[in-house]
């Protein structure tokens, strides 16, 4: 398996304060708190977009948000209330 389409550190983007971003390893969406200057340990801060407990991420998981990942969340909610699941 090759490597070369994998960013390395000094290929990613930079990530600002209060950007969306996917966190690859929890398949979600996050907001970047805390960019880790704090820690130094190359971790994210990251809470969800609309309030809750943060957590942290290693910069390796973690990448801007695209349109399709935006978009996930309502259509698994009008997918669940299409089928019935929720009022």
């Amino acid at each position: 398996m090759s490597d070369e389409n994998v960013p390395t550190e000094d290929q990613r983007p930079q990530l600002d304060l209060g950007q969306l971003v996917f966190d690859t390893r929890r398949d979600t969406l996050g907001v970047v708190m805390d960019t880790g200057g704090t820690w130094g340990d190359g971790r994210y801060s990251l809470r969800p977009p609309r309030g809750g407990i943060e957590w942290h991420a290693s910069r390796s998981d973690v990448r801007p948000a695209t349109v399709a990942d935006r978009l996930r969340p309502a259509l698994a909610e009008v997918n669940e209330r299409s089928s019935g699941g929720a009022p």
